[in-house]
């Protein structure tokens, strides 16, 4: 019986643990701060738009650029211009591979 009070004990224990540790590499993840200084939106890849919630405390536009990522207030005008410009071209490509994509169609 004792043994069984162990292993129960034990099992308990080591998922505590591990929750703990799924918590800490969540928050790792999540943008902290803002950064100030405006960014152009030539360089940007994209960007992902961080929520709050139970492992992240703010609101965030995370800019995707070459070999890293910037945390913008989503409030801030350089932010929504940055998001602007990218909804921008990658409606423009879009609108690019649809035009290529029909021309193709109907020249076959």
């Amino acid at each position: 019986m004792a043994c069984r009070k162990d292993f129960l004990l034990t099992a308990l224990l080591s998922l505590l643990v591990l929750s703990t540790f799924i918590d800490n590499t969540q928050s790792a993840s999540c943008c902290l701060r803002y950064v100030r200084r405006p960014r152009s939106c030539t360089p940007m890849l994209g960007y992902t738009i961080q929520t709050i919630n139970h492992a992240c405390d703010i609101e965030a536009i995370i800019f995707h650029l070459p070999g890293r990522f910037v945390c913008a207030n989503p409030k801030a005008d350089w932010t929504q211009r940055g998001v602007a410009c990218l909804d921008e071209r990658r409606r423009k490509t879009t609108e690019i591979i649809e035009a290529t994509t029909q021309a193709n169609t109907t020249s076959a």
